[in-house]
């Protein structure tokens, strides 16, 4: 897996992504995929195979409305293709991700936001280091959702 720019091409694919429920609140309905390629927005496309498998974000996409945040972690989230989902490829994407971003942004820590009925994603990021911080319910559907960081050091890399 790699991550490499988000083009139109890919954004446009993304935004037609549907899960099946509960997961299908990562659905994008209506988005317009200019806010995936934005300067601003900090996506980048997960490929493999020279196809796209996914995306990874940083930056204040990762942020749920509701949750306290601060600028001590950068946040990141990303998505697996609909179809990947469930297959085990969670660990490596995020894995991908993290490397991606210490390169680029060399942060003092990770944070992400993860929906609590998401026991999948909580599972991979908490074997991958990260902690729970705080839980909330978002301002928009009241969903509970879990804040967990990683400090990135040595044994993080």
């Amino acid at each position: 897996m790699q991550l490499v720019p988000m083009t139109a091409a890919y954004a446009a694919e993304i935004v037609t992504w549907r899960y099946p429920a509960p997961y299908d609140i990562y659905d994008m309905p209506g988005e317009d995929a200019a806010v995936l390629t934005g300067a601003d927005g900090g996506f980048f496309a997960l490929t493999g195979q020279h196809e796209l498998i996914g995306f990874r974000s940083f930056g204040t996409d990762g942020q749920v409305p509701g949750g306290t945040y601060d600028s001590a972690a950068l946040d990141t989230g990303g998505g697996l293709r609909p179809d990947l989902t469930g297959r085990g490829l969670g660990r490596e994407a995020i894995q991908t991700g993290l490397a991606f971003g210490r390169e680029l942004f060399a942060p003092a820590a990770f944070r992400v936001t993860i929906a609590t009925f998401n026991v999948r994603a909580l599972r991979v990021v908490q074997a991958l280091g990260f902690r729970p911080v705080t839980s909330f319910r978002a301002t928009a559907d009241g969903r509970s959702y879990a804040i967990l960081t990683r400090p990135e050091q040595a044994g993080n890399r």
